[in-house]
């Protein structure tokens, strides 16, 4: 049955690719974009694609109020929350207005645009067979040094996916997460720049060349650069789909080393 799904950061990356991908599949989609000269692209490659009956482009901007107003007011079935920053390095020297506005753009803003567009499905009587997905993350479920900030939004909306699926049930409302690895997008290998931005040598502890080559080493992992197409089919079918998991991580071997992470957190020192 096709479904008509807001997606929010669909200007590149998993969104992008996604919303291709389900449209193909005959749904229709409302692909965001944070700014205006992503939304001109996306609409040339739409038609280039033969797919303008069937992807809507809009700049959807979360920091703009406006925006979110006009985004709440448009007929969808799936929301889709997929837009996200990054911001890692050193929890205990990382800038705290740095993390306050991590906060605002990952965990804030898409609430605010969740609790609009819910409460609207509701209040109008439009909620059955509704569904709100978030992309979390694998670093939702689990936190590696120097990258605690990041991962920390990415806690926080497991936390609020987790009771909302428990309180919007009754309205027949379903809530998912999908949680990818580190897949290779160049969203992970661009936020691993952020920290350097503010980092210096003469008066920070953590040095630059060392977290510089701890990112690095983990890139050129095979788990840290991960082929992206296995998780976009992923979602391709996770997205629109009635029924399925509530949390959904890729890939397995990921999953498994989460579920052996969480297990092995009970038996932990200090």
């Amino acid at each position: 049955m096709s479904k008509t799904i807001l997606i929010t950061g669909a200007g590149s990356g998993f969104g992008k690719a996604a919303a291709i991908g389900m449209a193909k599949n005959g749904h229709h989609i409302i692909a965001t974009c944070e700014v205006s000269p992503m939304v001109f692209a996306l609409r040339e490659e739409v038609q280039a694609l033969g797919l303008s009956d069937r992807i809507r482009v809009e700049r959807l901007d979360l920091h703009d109020p406006y925006d979110i107003k006009q985004a709440i007011g448009w007929d969808f079935d799936i929301l889709w929350n997929n837009a996200g920053r990054g911001e890692p390095g050193p929890v205990w020297e990382i800038p705290v207005d740095i993390v306050r506005r991590l906060y605002e753009n990952n965990v804030f803003l898409p609430l605010e645009l969740t609790q609009g567009v819910v409460q609207r499905w509701i209040r109008e009587g439009k909620n059955q067979g509704k569904k709100v997905v978030i992309t979390s993350s694998m670093g939702g479920l689990f936190t590696p040094a120097n990258w605690g900030t990041y991962v920390s939004t990415k806690h926080a909306l497991e936390a609020f996916a987790e009771a909302m699926q428990q309180e919007l049930a009754a309205y027949g409302i379903k809530v998912q997460t999908i949680n990818p690895g580190a897949y290779y997008t160049g969203y992970n290998e661009t936020m691993a720049d952020n920290p350097f931005r503010w980092l210096d040598d003469s008066k920070n502890f953590t040095k630059r060349a060392d977290l510089r080559k701890g990112f690095d080493d983990f890139f050129a992992t095979p788990e840290g650069a991960m082929d992206p197409q296995e998780q976009i089919d992923a979602m391709i079918e996770i997205v629109p789909a009635d029924t399925g998991k509530f949390r959904n991580v890729s890939p397995k071997a990921i999953e498994d080393m989460l579920k052996a992470h969480q297990l092995q957190a009970w038996e932990n020192q200090i």
